[in-house]
């Protein structure tokens, strides 16, 4: 007879508290190494063999690192590319493809379309501490996204498909799914496998949101300063199937464009990559010998309305204010070309795309007929924004057209972790414009929809929208669609109920737009630009001296 564990309860974990769904901000701890002191000076270029060889590579990361490390909670672009560094799941996922491969287990399942999926653990697998990953490690973590009285990001891509996972013995694990979804084994990146002996320690999840990271990838954390920068080193107990190729890495965060820009460029650039790069700078970035390239994707600049602000209760409102903004004006001023008018909650490259029945072109006309059939008039509306730098940009195309329309608007931009610790706290707020991709998480509609949408989810608290009749019946429509076992039915299904979010447009893309990358190929080699924000140098390597 097998042993056979089920997943344990856990105490409620306060998912508000750090995260949101892009965290709050987060004080460093004193667990964390050499965190009073400032960022490291990790510039070094030599491989102590007289090579030029790149020891130490130096990443611009161009969003906040003062969010929630926690890899069940977070949605930081920052942290979440970092933790694909530190840790791992029994699968993970190419950062370009998202085909799945093998992690900490040792192979995929060889029928997905199974309810029954086991998995065997990589023998020597090691924390970052020394101590062995055993299966307890993955009931624990799997344990933390099932459990009904603790609410982590992660819940939202398995609570509805995924029953329970049971230890089987030491090295060995099984779960138990609630019907055949195959789309669940790229989805198991995202539940990266956390230490037990770790994380069940008093205060130990409240440091994880903090910054303290331990995991049993090819990098380990050696240091972590929120407001600027992370440091890695190569884990040299790490016998999994991506090694690391740098011995040590520095990420800086910069978020404002013009230093991010600069750290890259000219003969003394300290930096050799670096991620959202203004379109600005293309130009000049590539003829500095930079190699500059992008992906289009699902990254997005969406609004979110308050639904318990009046008028913002009506969908009328709602839908004015996006069909008064001129999205080939913010493409060509603030986006340089480089986006598309949404005409969709998904991206026009997803393979579930479908133009929904409502599509916001630009129509002030209309939106003013939409405000007068509503019975509002003399409008003012304060839009609190991310800072992120191509947010900002497009800031004012947003209030010029609404301005244009006879709504008095108000640009507020802020730091993307102040604004979120505003939401968290359910503070009053009219809109708010950011930035996202939920292609951070994966490709599929379902996993993309329940980002977003759905009972119990963060951005329907966010919204107030969650206990309408519509909302409702949007979730019950999602549910079905998520069951359906036919690909071609569940695909239309999808379709159909984006559509009911294109009509309600509560949380809603106005344009998706390329993100850039740039690195020097003099110092790396093997680097592949993702159309989600963040970096993945898990298949990069120092360029030959």
């Amino acid at each position: 007879m097998r042993d056979v564990t089920p997943v344990p309860a856990l105490h409620r974990r306060s998912f508000l508290k750090y995260t949101g769904a892009l965290g709050a901000a987060a004080a460093v701890t004193s667990t964390l190494s050499a965190c009073s002191a400032g960022p490291e000076s990790t510039n070094e270029t030599d491989d102590g063999n007289g090579k030029g060889g790149l020891e130490t590579l130096t990443a611009v990361i161009g969003y906040g690192n003062d969010q929630s490390w926690d890899p069940l909670m977070t949605a930081s672009a920052f942290s979440m590319a970092a933790n694909h560094h530190i840790y791992e799941g029994l699968l993970d996922t190419d950062p370009i493809t998202r085909e799945p491969y093998p992690a900490l287990a040792t192979a995929i399942p060889a029928d997905l379309s199974a309810t029954t999926w086991q998995f065997t653990l990589r023998d020597g697998a090691k924390w970052h501490d020394g101590k062995p990953v055993t299966a307890d490690d993955v009931v624990f973590t799997f344990g933390r996204v099932l459990d009904p009285d603790t609410q982590t990001l992660a819940k939202n891509f398995f609570g509805s498909w995924l029953k329970e996972v049971r230890k089987v013995d030491d090295q060995s694990v099984e779960l138990v799914l609630k019907f055949p979804f195959p789309e669940g084994a790229p989805r198991l990146t995202l539940a990266k496998i956390m230490p037990k002996h770790v994380y069940e320690q008093p205060g130990a999840l409240d440091e994880a949101a903090k910054g303290k990271a331990v995991g049993s990838g090819p990098y380990r954390q050696t240091a972590h300063h929120p407001k600027s920068n992370t440091t890695f080193e190569a884990y040299d107990g790490y016998n999994g199937p991506r090694k690391a190729t740098f011995k040590k890495m520095n990420w800086l965060s910069i978020v404002d464009a013009a230093p991010r820009v600069a750290k890259i460029s000219g003969g003394s650039a300290g930096a050799q990559i670096s991620d959202n790069i203004p379109y600005a700078n293309i130009d000049q970035l590539t003829k500095d010998g930079l190699t500059v390239e992008g992906g289009a994707g699902m990254n997005h600049l969406f609004l979110l309305f308050n639904t318990a602000h009046k008028p913002f209760d009506d969908v009328r409102v709602r839908q004015a204010l996006h069909y008064a903004i001129d999205t080939e004006k913010m493409i060509s001023a603030a986006l340089r070309g480089h986006g598309k008018p949404a005409t969709s909650y998904l991206n026009e490259g997803n393979p579930t795309y479908r133009k929904a029945k409502t599509v916001y072109a630009y129509d002030p006309d209309k939106a003013k007929q939409l405000l007068a059939d509503a019975g509002v008039s003399g409008l003012k509306v304060n839009l609190m924004a991310v800072n992120v730098s191509w947010i900002v940009d497009c800031l004012p195309t947003i209030k010029a057209s609404w301005d244009a329309i006879g709504v008095q608007t108000t640009l507020e931009p802020q730091e993307t972790a102040a604004l979120f610790t505003k939401l968290d706290q359910k503070q009053d707020f009219q809109v708010v414009a950011a930035a996202s991709n939920p292609n951070q998480f994966g490709l599929d509609a379902d996993l993309i929809m329940h980002y977003n949408y759905g009972p119990g989810n963060t951005w329907m608290r966010y919204a107030r929208w969650e206990d309408s009749s519509e909302a409702k019946a949007l979730f019950k429509m999602m549910d079905q669609a998520t069951r359906e076992p036919d690909a071609e039915k569940k695909k239309q299904m999808t379709q159909e109920y984006i559509d009911v979010v294109a009509e309600n447009a509560v949380i809603y893309p106005v344009v998706h737009n390329e993100l850039m990358t740039a690195w020097d190929p003099k110092k790396i080699t093997g680097i592949r630009p993702q159309p989600y924000p963040g970096i993945n140098v898990l298949q990069a390597k120092p360029a030959a001296g």
